[in-house]
């Protein structure tokens, strides 16, 4: 699924996903490819991308990508609260 983090700020990351946990207001959820329809507001916490391919970090990465030292797949982003829309396989996050 096509992945894309927003901030007022900027464009925080852009990319194809396997799946997606979100800091929820009712607690933790997760998103995987060809989720049904859902939009959700958002607390503040860690958003976790399964990545469909290894993460390249380069001189235009944001700052607020954290790389999983583990598992080359993984990146979290912290947030402090938004909405999420999820569409025709193609997720949308607005983040503060």
């Amino acid at each position: 699924m096509q992945l894309e983090i927003i901030t007022p700020e900027s464009k925080v990351f852009t990319g194809e996903a396997d799946a997606v946990q979100f800091p929820g207001l009712d607690g933790s959820f997760q998103v995987l490819s060809n989720h049904a329809a859902i939009i959700s507001a958002l607390s503040k916490g860690e958003v976790k991308v399964n990545l469909t391919n290894a993460y390249e970090t380069n001189d235009d990465t944001n700052e607020l990508i954290k790389a999983d030292k583990s598992d080359k797949k993984v990146i979290r982003i912290d947030i402090k609260g938004g909405v999420m829309e999820m569409l025709n396989n193609k997720v949308i996050v607005l983040a503060e």
